[in-house]
């Protein structure tokens, strides 16, 4: 993932599409397993960051509203 801020719909989309990827899998190897959740877990963090920073972002705006 670049630095850029990530976009948030697209990030929980691909990690939509990694569940129904597991939720129609008979049987799953193992390989291919371990790599979608380690693609799942870094998208969550990465979402996690996200959301921390348009949280902050609307606590911002709040302040300098309540400031006027």
């Amino acid at each position: 993932m670049t630095d850029q801020k990530i976009n948030l719909k697209e990030s929980l989309g691909k990690l939509n599409n990694i569940v129904e990827w597991f939720d129609e899998q008979k049987e799953v190897d193992v390989e291919l397993g371990l790599e979608k959740v380690k693609e799942g877990a870094e998208l969550i963090k990465v979402c996690r960051k996200r959301l921390l920073e348009v949280e902050n972002e609307f606590k911002e705006i709040q302040r300098d509203i309540e400031k006027e």
